[in-house]
C-alpha cells in the first residue's frame, strides 16, 4: 500500500494551500554550530489553478530556514504580487501563461509578474526575481512583500533571476531580454553597485528572440547566451506557444567587455542547444571557459507546431564552453564532460567569475525509472571530474545544493551544502546539510518538516549580520 502511494504522488510539483511558521523542528543529527543564517528558497506555487499555465508560471512562494546555534526554524509566505493581490480579492485565477490574461479579466490588469525563480541579498535588500519584471524586495524577518524596487528609477523593465554578483566589487550584474516588449529580441544590461546604486544600463538586439534564462560574467567580459527557444507575437495571439524550440535557428553567444558597449558585441556561434544554468566562468588568457548544463533539445517547450521535442536529447549534462577571443573563428567549442543527467549548478560563490576548483549540482539516479527526478547530489573538481556522488533513497528527490562556506576566510570548497529533499513516502520535506567536500557521506544533519515544500528554482543563504 506503500509503494502504491508513493507511485500515486510520484512528483513534488502541485502547491501548497496555505501559508505557515514552524518555530522549533527536529533535527537529526547535529546542525553545525557555524551555520548561523537563513536559507531562502524560491519557486512557483499556484495560488489558483489555470487552465493551461505552464509550470513556469506558477505565483512565488518564499520558504525561510533558519539556523541558529544548533536549531532551526521554517517559515513560508506567498509574495504579494498585484497579480497575487488582483487574484485574492477576485478568488479565482485572472493570468493563463506568460503575462496572458485570461478572457473575463478585468481589462484595467496588466502586471501578471509572479516573482517566484530566484531570491538574493545585494546592498542590505532582499529581492524576488522573476525574469519579466523588476526586483520585489522583501522584508528578511517577516518575509512580508514591499514591492517593486527600480533603483532610484534607474532600471526598468525585465530584469533577470540569475544576476552575478562579483566577489571582489560586490558589482551585481544583470540583465533583461524582452527589454523592448513582450517577445521582442532586444535585451538590457547593467549594473549596480556594492552600495546599491545604479551604475549602467543599455540595451541592444539580439539575432532573434529568446527566452535568455542565465548569462554569463567573467572578471572583464560578459556573454548573453541567445539559444533557440524562441519568442513569436504572432504564434502568442493565433493561440500558439509563445515560446517553442525552433533549432534551425542556431546558437549564439555574444560578449561584451565589462567596461566596454554594447554597440561593440561580438557574436559567436555553434550547434542548436540549451541551457538554463550556468555553474560558472573565467578568463584563461585570450580564452573564456564556462561551464553549464547543456541540453541537446530543450525540454519543457514544444515546436512551434505544438509537437514535442525529442526526450532522449531533452536532459542537461555537464558541458564546457570555450571562446577563443584572439582567433579568427566565430565558433564556440561546446564538450561535454560528463554523462550524468544533472541541474541547478553552484560553486563557492567567493569564485564567481573566477578560476574554480568546486561545483555541486544535482542529479538524476539512472538506475530510476522516473526520468528527470533529481534524486542526488555531484561534486566535481575545476575539471568536471567527479569528487563525490550521493545518491538519495528510491522516490525521493533533491533541489538545488547551495554552497555556504565555513568561514569567510576558508578555503575554497571549505564549508556546507544545504538542499531541500522531499521524502516520497512521508510526503514531506528536509532541509539535507552536506559537508560539501565529502557528499558521498550523506547528510551531517537533517532539519525535518511537518509538510513538503514543493519543488521549486533557485534559494540562497544569508549569513547572520
Amino acid at each position: 500500500m506503500q509503494q502504491d502511494a508513493v507511485a500515486e504522488r510520484r512528483h513534488n510539483l502541485g502547491p501548497i494551500p496555505f501559508e505557515a511558521d514552524a518555530p522549533f523542528l527536529k533535527i537529526i543529527g547535529e546542525l553545525p554550530r557555524e551555520l548561523n543564517g537563513t536559507l531562502y528558497r524560491n519557486g512557483p506555487n499556484p495560488q489558483f489553478d489555470s487552465p493551461g499555465a505552464h509550470w513556469f508560471v506558477g505565483d512565488g512562494m518564499l520558504h525561510a530556514f533558519h539556523l541558529e546555534n544548533g536549531r532551526a526554524s521554517h517559515r513560508n509566505r506567498w509574495v504579494r504580487t498585484p497579480k497575487w493581490l488582483a487574484e485574492h480579492d477576485a478568488g479565482r485565477a485572472l493570468f493563463g501563461g506568460f503575462g496572458r490574461k485570461l478572457p473575463d479579466a478585468p481589462q484595467d490588469l496588466t502586471d501578471g509578474g509572479v516573482a517566484n525563480t530566484n531570491i538574493i541579498f545585494h546592498a542590505g535588500k532582499l529581492l524576488a526575481l522573476e525574469e519579466a519584471h523588476l526586483p520585489t524586495e522583501i522584508d528578511p524577518g517577516t518575509l512580508a512583500t514591499r514591492g517593486y524596487h527600480n533603483y532610484q528609477g534607474r532600471v526598468a523593465g525585465s530584469f533577470t533571476a540569475h544576476p552575478k554578483i562579483d566577489p571582489v566589487t560586490g558589482e551585481l550584474v544583470f540583465f533583461g531580454y524582452n527589454a523592448a516588449g513582450p517577445l521582442t529580441p532586444a535585451l538590457s544590461y547593467g549594473s549596480i553597485d556594492a552600495s546599491g546604486k545604479a551604475t549602467r544600463f543599455e540595451r541592444f538586439e539580439a539575432p532573434y528572440p529568446s527566452m535568455v534564462h542565465d548569462f554569463i560574467v567573467t572578471e572583464n567580459h560578459v556573454l548573453f547566451p541567445i539559444l533557440p527557444v524562441t519568442g513569436s507575437m504572432e504564434r502568442a495571439i493565433s493561440g500558439r506557444p509563445p515560446y517553442a524550440w525552433e533549432p534551425d535557428k542556431g546558437a549564439y553567444v555574444g560578449v561584451i567587455k565589462r567596461k566596454g558597449s554594447a554597440k561593440d558585441i561580438v557574436w559567436f556561434r555553434a550547434e542548436a542547444c540549451y541551457v538554463f544554468h550556468v555553474m560558472n566562468a573565467w578568463e584563461d588568457g585570450d580564452r573564456i571557459i564556462a561551464d553549464v548544463m547543456q541540453f541537446e533539445e530543450a525540454p519543457l517547450f514544444t515546436h512551434p507546431d505544438g509537437t514535442p521535442t525529442n526526450p532522449e536529447k531533452s536532459f542537461a549534462r555537464h558541458c564546457r564552453w570555450t571562446f577563443d577571443l584572439a582567433g579568427k573563428t566565430d565558433r564556440f567549442q561546446q564538450t561535454y564532460l560528463d554523462d550524468l543527467t544533472g541541474e541547478f549548478p553552484r560553486i563557492d560563490d567567493r569564485r564567481a567569475g573566477l578560476k574554480s576548483r568546486h561545483g555541486w549540482y544535482a542529479c538524476a539516479n539512472p538506475k530510476l525509472p522516473m526520468f528527470g527526478a533529481l534524486s542526488g547530489v555531484v561534486h566535481v573538481d575545476g575539471n568536471g571530474t567527479r569528487l563525490g556522488h550521493y545518491l538519495l533513497p528510491a522516490g525521493d528527490t533533491i533541489s538545488e545544493p547551495v554552497f555556504v562556506e565555513r568561514s569567510k576566510d576558508a578555503a575554497e570548497g571549505d564549508g556546507w551544502l544545504l538542499a531541500v529533499v522531499w521524502r516520497a513516502r512521508e510526503n514531506r520535506s528536509d532541509l539535507a546539510v552536506f559537508n560539501a567536500k565529502d557528499v558521498e557521506a550523506g547528510p551531517v544533519a537533517l532539519v525535518q518538516l511537518g509538510h513538503r515544500v514543493p519543488d521549486g528554482f533557485h534559494g540562497n543563504w544569508v549569513g547572520a549580520r
